[in-house]
């Protein structure tokens, strides 16, 4: 028997449990495993689905197979390929009866020709199958802001009713967008109606400084509130900047539950390979009770 912690409904599955990914690298029946413990623990309605690379599936579903788990895994799929990956990763993760498909994720690769890119995903993306597609552009601008193919391309995911994912870290310093930097993207993501996820880096709650690395960590609340001031005409980078813990839990309470449960329509969840960290962020802050 677990007992569940009720969260306030603006938390409720925002992170998606990536425990197989850098920088936790879990090997492949850990991090079944551990999924499988947060679906019984406090922290069960934080957790969204498992997150799996395509060219892990077949192990995934051996493996699922010799558990003896009748209850289809929910995941998310990532695309290692091009566009072309698309379609296989989806049949093959949607004709297992012991996966649950939830979304795929899938990262535009000529950086050269970015719009040129998002058409192919998009259609490469047309599988008749009634689950999200979340398409990675870069996040980190060059001198003077997006181009004009990276709006471009982000009016193709736009036009074809596609999501976006944007990259917030990663293993190495120029994979951290700044502030300005993200701030542009989810700008130009609400300017297009278009819901996001985030993927890597947002192991805590409120910006900061990594102790081990240097590497400066957006806060996945830090992102909900530039939503909200997205939204709201207010100062998108000031919110994604803010590291006072205690400031950004006032502005959080200042704008109220339901106002969040509308800014999180546009930023669906984010990867995590610690998935009880940001619970614990939440619990620490106040916001969710222990």
């Amino acid at each position: 028997m677990s007992t569940h912690v009720s969260l306030p409904p603006e938390y409720a599955a925002l992170v998606d449990d990536a425990a197989m990914f850098p920088p936790g690298n879990a090997p492949l029946a850990e991090a079944v495993a551990g999924y499988r413990r947060h679906r019984y623990a406090p922290h069960a309605e934080l957790v969204g689905p498992f997150v799996v690379s395509d060219v892990r599936l077949p192990e995934l579903a051996e493996l699922l197979v010799a558990i003896g788990d009748d209850e289809p895994l929910p995941v998310t799929v990532v695309v290692s390929g091009g566009a072309g990956a698309l379609e296989p990763a989806a049949r093959w993760a949607d004709g297992s009866r012991h996966l649950e498909l939830r979304g795929l994720e899938i990262a535009l690769r000529d950086l050269d020709d970015l719009a040129g890119a998002a058409r192919r995903v998009v259609a490469a993306a047309d599988l008749g199958l009634d689950v999200p597609v979340y398409v990675e552009p870069p996040v980190v601008q060059p001198p003077g802001g997006p181009g004009h193919g990276w709006l471009a391309a982000l009016d193709e995911v736009a036009a074809a009713d596609l999501r976006l994912k944007f990259r917030t870290g990663g293993v190495t310093a120029d994979l951290f967008p700044s502030a300005a930097d993200l701030g542009t993207a989810i700008d130009a993501a609400l300017d297009r109606e278009l819901p996001f996820k985030c993927t890597a880096g947002l192991h805590h709650a409120v910006r900061h400084r990594a102790g081990d690395t240097g590497f400066e960590h957006h806060g996945f609340l830090n992102v909900l509130l530039a939503v909200r001031a997205t939204l709201d005409g207010d100062d998108v980078t000031a919110a994604l900047d803010e590291r006072d813990a205690s400031v950004v839990v006032a502005r959080l309470e200042a704008i109220g539950s339901e106002a969040l449960v509308r800014a999180r329509r546009w930023f669906t969840s984010f990867g995590c390979c610690g998935v009880s960290d940001p619970f614990d962020d939440l619990v620490s802050l106040g916001l969710v009770a222990s």
